[in-house]
């Protein structure tokens, strides 16, 4: 009950009668209703359709009526916050400069859509004020506001009726599922992961192309999350568990290798943390791990991270300790491997829905094809409407002398106006424009101007009509356009996916001995030196066998993940094979460092290979291009450069007591693109990117020493450069798989055309000649993407590792390519 005032402060009988009692449990039900609808609706969770939440909407659209534009200077991001939220924004300026901040965090979004010039922030610490911050738009967010002004999307009042702003983004990114959403309502949260842009817009073009497709035909072109940091992603069933219902969980794992840090001390070097880990939350988990005794074997932690090479962090393994079995403790007990929640909780129509990755990719193509079909019907209008007013100023034009006797002698402009509708047979507005019509306008080339416009106005409003009038028509234009944007913005793959921890089995043993010893993890003398195949799948994993025996052929009717070895060299256990790489190199690689794969009946899978990144460390640019044996019995391993140059050098040729050496001597813009182990009773193959393949004895090229060379292999035509390297034994049933394209186009964005041919309808020529043409190409065309000559069954994959089907073979040496369904990364 309320105090009752003392009598000086006493209301007047007219305040006191218009007090209302009101039930507080009523009152309190009501308001928090409101507040969890505000809250759900107007702050925490993204529209689905541009991935948005309000604030981020309205900085997008502010800063493109500011005028922002990627080519524009930067503007202080304190004018940003101001300008949103005095005209569509009043929650406070922290609020919008914290939306801000995070869609111009590159390790935030995989996609920002913000430029930030200025201290943005890390992982580890927050922004500098937004008086000291500048930004404008990025080139990706142009995309999200493009044909705002074109009655692509309702508008909306602002805050106070004053202004207009739009309800939701054109977005011709799909903007939700590339760079996540995250966000904290009354009762409900939502946690989104990015993706790649590319893979998405391939899965929305497949959707637009088969609008029955299933969530497994998305997820060959979506095989899952690409984190702006890139690491691994080791098990896909929560992921694919959370593109089914839209909600599920996942590991990530820090990028990681075993390197020598000093001359008698191997270390852990991370270059990839899990997708919002940051440095300094790493050095405080080890540090507590170390002090506690939970972590044993760190001599030191080093942070060498910085803006030009990015993540770098050093731990020092002790003297004794096993650097695999410490890696597993961190991956235990530090946020070295993390989890990561995913709960896609979106808007839909204004309510919130949990959605599937299928319904995510259908809310975006329906919205893009409405945004499409709006703009395609206000072009048409503004058109027909322009057409109607050149068809009268044509014939103002061609009788201007009776025009302007009809306005001379009229006594005002209602007058004139009347009259030409009259005696021309003129609408309102035709009327009207010629009235405004400038007497410059009155020459002969007026005259050809308008004729042109017309009849291009006529050719826009039949092609406008034709669009709207098919929605075939329309599904495509929608497509063509996704897949321009994808080209545009796109970028590659940053995210090693795993089925599971490959190689983590050995590592956990050896730590959970050690823990239970209480000493440093002896090194896997249990392992015997067997015999074994050390092997590179074509998605860039090594492992190796159990044992000597070959692995079986893979059975093309039943194939798993990762399951194309695109090289494999016999080794021991505790031996060592060699990585060649495009600069020349050849880099020692421990057989012991490679998972052995379980023992397995059909096709073999390397799912539980390691990633190349994590065994070979490689400069920037670099890729491993084959594996070699190192040793005295060992095949002489050849090699071949985009130039046009092969070599062959004696694997024995290896130096004492060093990591890695060259072995061929390029010259200046050139690289190493194939390595392979040949015998003299062998042929090598060559094949250019314009389609030449040249067949010889590997007994035409004699072996060299490693600074050597090599000599001329195959000759190129300008422009040219060799695409593939193969060596094929006598008596082997061998194919030729060659996949064509563009080459101005962004890699991994278009499928080509592929052909599968027999290696035996190819002519043997001699070395250093230029070979016979092996693929017509089609229409668009006018490179070979990527060239393989192996054993049948030839199996081809996508980026992701799943399959991807090839056509029949083809007997035709020159024959043209079949169109395939999806893009080939490697061939096997």
């Amino acid at each position: 009950m309320a105090r009752r005032p003392s009598s000086p402060d006493v209301p007047p009988p007219d305040v006191a009668e218009r007090i209302v009692d009101i039930d507080v449990a009523a009152e309190m039900e009501a308001s928090f209703l409101e507040y969890a609808y505000s809250v759900i609706y107007t702050r925490a969770l993204p529209d689905a359709r541009d991935g948005l939440k309000p604030v981020q909407r309205r900085i997008l659209f502010q800063m493109s009526e500011m005028g922002l534009r990627p080519d524009r200077p930067y503007v202080k991001s304190a004018r940003v916050v101001g300008d949103v939220m005095g005209k569509l924004h009043p929650h406070g300026d922290a609020a919008i400069y914290d939306a801000m901040v995070r869609l111009a965090q590159p390790f935030s979004l995989r996609l920002p859509l913000i430029d930030g010039h200025g201290n943005f922030g890390s992982l580890d610490d927050g922004p500098a004020a937004p008086r000291y911050t500048e930004a404008r738009m990025a080139p990706a967010a142009t995309a999200m506001t493009r044909d705002l002004d074109e009655d692509t999307v309702d508008f909306v009042p602002n805050y106070d009726n004053r202004l207009q702003q739009p309800a939701v983004l054109p977005s011709a990114i799909p903007n939700l599922l590339v760079n996540g959403a995250s966000g904290i309502a009354v009762g409900m949260a939502t946690n989104m992961v990015p993706h790649n842009l590319v893979e998405v817009v391939a899965a929305a073009r497949h959707l637009i192309a088969h609008p029955a497709a299933t969530l497994e035909d998305l997820l060959r072109f979506v095989p899952g999350p690409d984190l702006p940091t890139g690491g691994k992603i080791v098990g896909l069933d929560g992921v694919r568990e959370a593109y089914r219902t839209g909600r599920g969980q996942f590991r990530t794992r820090a990028t990681a290798r075993i390197e020598n840090v000093t001359a008698r001390r191997q270390g852990i070097v991370v270059t990839e943390l899990p997708y919002l880990v940051g440095p300094e939350k790493v050095r405080e988990k080890i540090k507590e791990g170390v002090q506690s005794k939970r972590l044993q074997g760190i001599a030191s932690f080093d942070d060498h991270t910085d803006r030009t090479h990015g993540v770098r962090l050093v731990i020092e393994v002790k003297s004794g300790f096993h650097p695999e079995a410490v890696l597993e403790q961190l991956y235990r007990y530090t946020p070295l491997e993390d989890a990561f929640s995913v709960n896609s909780v979106v808007l839909v129509e204004g309510q919130p829905r949990t959605l599937g990755l299928r319904e995510l990719l259908q809310v975006w193509v329906d919205h893009r094809i409405d945004v499409v079909r709006r703009r395609s019907e206000h072009r048409l209008a503004q058109r027909k409407d322009r057409a109607h007013l050149v068809a009268g100023l044509l014939v103002a034009i061609l009788d201007i002398d009776e025009v302007i006797q009809v306005i001379r002698s009229a006594e005002d402009a209602e007058t004139a106006r009347t009259r030409l509708r009259q005696v021309f047979d003129l609408s309102e507005p035709q009327a009207e424009y010629i009235l405004e019509l400038r007497l410059r306008r009155l020459t002969r080339f007026s005259v050809l101007e308008l004729e042109a416009e017309r009849d291009r106005l006529a050719a826009e409003i039949a092609e406008l009509e034709e669009v709207l009038g098919d929605d075939q028509l329309l599904r495509e234009l929608v497509s063509d356009e996704m897949a321009e944007v994808a080209q545009t913005y796109g970028t590659p793959r940053r995210t090693v996916l795993l089925e599971h921890a490959g190689g983590s089995a050995v590592g956990a043993t050896a730590a959970a001995a050690a823990r239970g010893r209480g000493r440093a993890p002896a090194a896997p003398l249990e392992i015997a030196d067997t015999p074994c195949w050390a092997l590179l799948s074509a998605t860039g994993l090594l492992a190796r066998t159990p044992d000597a025996e070959a692995p079986p052929r893979p059975d093309p009717a039943h194939r798993a993940r990762h399951d194309v070895l695109a090289g494999g060299v016999l080794a021991t256990a505790r031996g060592h094979v060699g990585a060649v790489t495009s600069a020349g190199r050849v880099v020692r690689v421990p057989v012991l460092d490679l998972p052995a794969l379980a023992p397995a009946a059909g096709a073999p899978s390397l799912s539980g290979g390691v990633p190349l990144a994590e065994v070979v460390p490689l400069e920037r640019g670099e890729r491993v291009v084959g594996l070699c044996a190192l040793g005295a019995d060992a095949p002489t391993l050849t090699l071949a450069t985009a130039g046009g140059v092969v070599k062959r050098v004696a694997s024995a040729d290896v130096p004492a007591n060093r990591d890695a050496w060259e072995v061929i001597g390029l010259k200046p813009g050139d690289e190493v693109v194939g390595a392979v182990e040949a015998r003299d009773d062998d042929e090598l193959v060559l094949v250019s990117s314009d389609a030449s393949l040249l067949r010889f004895a590997a007994s035409a090229v004699r072996p060299q020493g490693r600074p050597a060379g090599g000599m001329a292999g195959i000759a190129l035509a300008a422009g040219a450069r060799v695409v593939a390297l193969a060596a094929v034994p006598p008596g082997t049933e061998a194919q030729v798989v060659t996949v064509a394209g563009s080459s101005s186009a962004l890699p991994g964005t278009q499928a080509g055309s592929a052909k599968v041919t027999p290696f035996a309808v190819f002519p043997a020529k001699g070395r250093a000649t230029g070979g016979v043409r092996s693929h017509r190409f089609l229409r668009g065309e006018d490179a070979l993407l990527l060239a393989w000559v192996g054993p049948a069954p030839a199996l081809a994959v996508a980026a992701g590792g799943q399959a991807v089907d090839l056509p029949g073979v083809d007997v035709r040496r020159d024959g043209s390519g079949t169109p395939l369904a999806a893009p080939v990364h490697a061939v096997g």
